[in-house]
């Protein structure tokens, strides 16, 4: 992708190739950048197995400045609601809720659901619609009839049909 860009940039008329860096540098903003990240690249993303983001979440406001320079003394001497603010300004959610189930399993389902409806229904449409009777040699009479003319023409008479026929007593072996 980097040099993607870079060939674009020089396509351009640009006098220096952008990296990518750059490009997700200005993404970022005046965010914080705490880590190597995916690739070197920093772009925040919950992730559990990448549990800690490159990029901070948040901008620094005064408040968010205020309590960084407060962390660095005491941690008994917070509050719970500042260390929760400090929290919530590097990740946007914990690991409880970005591991939380969605649901999307439900509108899986209800797609299968429908698809097999549709098909079911197409099937029905095509049966009764598009397709012409069955023939006649379907019927079970017909199917007697072709049975009974195999056996007397003696059809595969070593190992197949008529090898299964008694012909002195007309029955089946």
């Amino acid at each position: 992708m980097a040099l993607r860009l870079m060939a674009m940039s020089m396509k351009q008329g640009a006098k220096t190739p952008v990296c990518a860096r750059t490009l997700y540098t200005d993404r970022i903003g005046t965010r914080e950048v705490v880590g190597y990240g995916w690739n070197g690249y920093p772009v925040y993303h919950d992730n559990l197995h990448y549990p800690m983001p490159p990029v901070r979440f948040r901008e620094d406001t005064p408040e968010i400045k205020a309590l960084r320079e407060k962390e660095k003394g005491d941690w008994n001497k917070m509050s719970v609601h500042e260390k929760k603010a400090l929290y919530r300004a590097s990740f946007c959610q914990t690991f409880a809720e970005f591991q939380a189930p969605t649901g999307d399993w439900k509108l899986c389902i209800a797609g299968i659901f429908v698809a097999s409806g549709l098909a079911l229904l197409v099937t029905i449409w095509m049966n009764t619609c598009i397709y012409d009777e069955r023939p006649e040699s379907f019927s079970e009479a017909s199917q007697k009839a072709q049975l009974k003319r195999m056996l007397d023409l003696e059809v595969n008479p070593v190992q197949g049909l008529a090898s299964k026929w008694d012909y002195e007593n007309k029955r089946w072996k």
